[in-house]
């Protein structure tokens, strides 16, 4: 993100006013998690929509699909890159929308896992993820060092993952499948932690409803990334 956002609070700097509790602060990470939460409800009713209405399938062998695939990439595009110039109802109707065709695009689990392993793994990633994102909030240790790490693991998951598609190892899949838990268990607590000190005291609503939806973003990303890994682990297929 832009300057603005970013250079506010330094990841290292735990604020006198969040030792003896802000409630302020509490305000803006509930307003960042309502969004998430509100963004990973419309991406599990829109999958399971698009999976037993037929419209996944109807798509999935048409030009079609590729737009609601590559189209969820430019709007993550748009609100990291843009988000400063846009107003707060866009970046908003942009949120929504991403979360909508990611949703749709994933509408293909459905079908191929069971309902009940997809529950399971849910209810395993939403533990992991609560008392990781919990660890983040609340710990006094800086987790912005860890950082760079986090995002060189992060881009050899999506080496890898683009070489597996032309290798089809089950190996390789499963080694993916192990780093990208740890790595995306890492990044809850990071980011968690980071968008807990952009947080800024009496700062213009426009801007911090601007800072909740991305940083709603990353957390979302991070839960349907763990998720998604978990699955790919522990899922039982249809027959």
């Amino acid at each position: 993100m832009g300057n603005d956002f970013a250079g506010r609070a330094g990841p290292g700097n735990l604020p006198r006013e969040w030792e003896e509790g802000d409630y302020g602060r509490r305000r803006y990470l509930l307003r960042v998690y309502n969004y998430m939460a509100g963004g990973l409800m419309l991406t599990g009713v829109i999958a399971y929509v698009g999976a037993v209405s037929g419209v996944y399938v109807s798509i999935a062998a048409t030009p079609l699909f590729w737009i609601v695939l590559l189209a969820p990439l430019a709007l993550v595009a748009l609100l990291s890159w843009r988000i400063e110039r846009m107003t707060e109802t866009a970046a908003q109707i942009s949120f929504w929308t991403y979360a909508a065709l990611v949703g749709l695009s994933l509408s293909g689990i459905v079908l191929v896992y069971t309902g009940e392993s997809i529950a399971r793994v849910f209810v395993i990633a939403a533990a992991t993820y609560a008392a990781t994102s919990v660890y983040g909030y609340t710990t006094r240790a800086d987790l912005a060092r860890f950082g760079s790490f986090l995002f060189m693991g992060l881009l050899g998951i999506v080496v890898a993952g683009l070489v597996n598609l032309f290798l089809a190892s089950t190996a390789l899949q499963f080694t993916v499948s192990v780093i990208g838990v740890l790595v995306f268990t890492g990044l809850t607590a990071y980011d968690t932690q980071r968008i807990r000190n952009l947080y800024v005291a009496d700062e213009d609503d426009v801007i911090a409803g601007k800072k909740a939806i991305i940083g709603a973003l990353a957390l979302y990303l991070d839960f349907l990334n763990l998720f998604l890994m978990l699955l790919r682990l522990l899922g039982y297929r249809r027959r």
